[in-house]
């Protein structure tokens, strides 16, 4: 489908599906099959040998993720996309798929908690180094640089600070040196665009806004295809050394040659670490994941002309001391927020209730409507208390590095009338403020 089509289009219409070529039917069938006949003997050697593709086993491929991968690689302008089991697992092969044991990148102090773990443990203990730098000035990014640094990464509208990411910035520092940014666009798909100001990797929790409704689990990664590979091969050795385990290959160098295309990072991610490493979308995931991408667009409208009344409201409630939203900041961050965000400015808000931990969690066990989950992008309103949960795992310091004071409550507007979410936050906020009040369930 074409690139100048509106987000409401390719969320139905996106990666050129129109019906079922076995059945003519309109929707995505569902395709529970771990394998798929070979045409005879010389397909199936052509597919394992990469000379043409197709469906092989469903680990590495599926149809139903297939429509899936190219709607989400539409929606966001690249060329494609590799589907996931989860976020975490999307966030893992974007780092594995450039970085070898010995080698390091540069990572966004603003990041989800379950990630800065990721990063800063499991992956050092594989060998891999995770340098952090503050987004609040681009050039801390060069700073960290050196011979073995492999990417940028860093998070679109990264919660609890909520200011948005300086992607140009960032990624202009990075094309210097042949060191491609990845963004993590979970939070503001539809009203972001990170290819489109320079990044070369955009990563989904589909979990999350896409998915739209906690019903599955899922995650992918979206090439570009605007970055490359083979300029710098010192810089890129995943991507220009050959490849022992598919018989030399160099993948910066074959791929496009093999399909016309600059999606290497994608090949490589599903040829390699999906073959490898098994952390597969399952086909009914993909599925339900669609069902939700079909009105992604216009939820987020929904989400974001809500989230900016909710930000209004509770501005002037008296039991709240500050409210962090991206409009909200100040001078070179707040403009960021009208650079990059197009559209709205997301669903997520920040809040610090009068009264520390305590009337905290008075609100959160106070509120009504509200699901107290640890997720976000539902159609359901969320809220969450980030020091106990989402981010419990992090040392003292690293919570505060992280902008998660022991008050800070997170909520995820859904998109229920704007008057009733309004309401319930009342209410929970009235009873935040009274000690002697009981929390109600």
């Amino acid at each position: 489908m074409s690139k100048n089509k509106h987000p409401e289009t390719i969320a139905l219409h996106g990666g050129d599906y129109r019906s079922d070529p076995a059945t003519t039917a309109v929707a995505v069938p569902l395709y529970r099959t771990t394998s798929y006949q070979f045409n005879d003997t010389d397909h199936a050697a052509n597919l394992f040998a990469l000379k043409e593709f197709g469906n092989i086993y469903t680990r590495i491929m599926n149809p139903t993720n297939d429509v899936l991968e190219k709607r989400v690689a539409a929606l966001e302008g690249g060329l494609a996309a590799v589907t996931v089991g989860s976020g975490q697992a999307a966030s893992t092969f974007a780092i594995m798929n450039v970085c070898q044991s010995g080698d390091n990148f540069v990572s966004s102090t603003d990041l989800y908690g379950g990630t800065v773990n990721l990063f800063t443990h499991t992956l050092k203990k594989l060998g891999i180094e995770c340098r952090y730098a503050d987004p609040s000035d681009p050039s801390n990014f060069e700073k960290l640089i050196d011979d073995r640094t492999r990417c940028f990464y860093a998070e679109t509208l990264p919660n609890p600070y909520l200011r948005v990411f300086p992607i140009k910035e960032v990624s202009d520092i990075g094309r210097k040196y042949s060191i491609p940014l990845i963004m993590d666009n979970t939070a503001a798909p539809v009203i972001c665009k990170p290819l489109e100001h320079g990044a070369a990797v955009v990563v989904h929790s589909l979990t999350k806004f896409i998915g739209g409704h906690g019903t599955v689990i899922g995650g992918c990664l979206v090439d570009g295809g605007n970055f490359d590979w083979t300029k710098d091969p010192k810089r890129q050795p995943l991507f220009n050394e050959p490849d022992a385990s598919y018989g030399g290959a160099q993948w910066g160098v074959v791929v496009p040659q093999l399909t016309g295309a600059n999606v290497s990072y994608a090949v490589r991610a599903r040829v390699v670490l999906l073959r490898d490493l098994g952390a597969p979308l399952a086909p009914d995931n993909a599925w339900g994941i669609i069902q939700g991408l079909e009105t992604v667009p216009l939820r987020m409208k929904q989400h974001c002309s809500n989230a900016e009344k909710a930000v209004a409201f509770l501005q002037k409630h008296k039991n709240v001391d500050r409210v962090i939203y991206p409009t909200l900041h100040k001078g070179e961050i707040g403009e960021r927020s009208k650079k990059y965000m197009k559209g709205g400015s997301g669903a997520l808000i920040g809040i610090e209730v009068k009264g520390g931990v305590e009337a905290g969690k008075k609100f959160i066990e106070s509120l009504k409507m509200f699901y107290h989950v640890a997720n976000i992008g539902d159609a359901r309103s969320l809220a969450i208390h980030p020091a106990t949960t989402t981010h419990s795992q992090l040392t003292e310091e690293e919570l505060l590095a992280a902008g998660v004071t022991p008050g800070y409550v997170r909520l995820s507007i859904g998109i229920e009338h704007p008057d009733d979410i309004i309401a319930d936050l009342d209410q929970a906020l009235g009873a935040s403020g009274k000690p002697s009040l009981k929390a109600v369930s």
